[in-house]
């Protein structure tokens, strides 16, 4: 089995993760990894008629973006690799820098 994380940030276009995950469910094989940041839910709610249980249900496995024990936040946990769609600015900058405090946004 294929495992993809999936990290939705605060940034427009929740819809865009949501979609995914939408796909991703169709495809054999892929287990989906879903972590949202606090303002991904706010921009969910804001953005789309999805409720955050709408949306966790369409993933496999969820994890609390706070939690830095969550099985994702090992680099021995072996994933065919992650998607953060949409991707804020400054969650794009804490990657590049390698600055974070939660599994998928910066300083949150």
């Amino acid at each position: 089995m294929k495992r993809l994380i999936v990290g939705i940030s605060g940034a427009s276009g929740a819809i865009y993760g949501v979609r995914l995950l939408q796909v991703l469910r169709d495809v054999a094989d892929v287990e989906t990894h879903l972590v949202m940041s606090q303002a991904a839910r706010q921009t969910l709610s804001l953005e789309t008629d999805y409720s955050l249980r709408d949306v966790q249900a369409l993933a496999d496995v969820v994890h609390d973006a706070r939690d830095i024990a969550a099985s994702i936040s090992s680099g021995s946990f072996k994933t065919t690799g992650m998607v953060i769609l949409p991707c804020s600015i400054k969650t794009l900058s804490g990657i590049v820098n390698s600055y974070t405090d939660t599994l998928v946004d910066p300083r949150r």
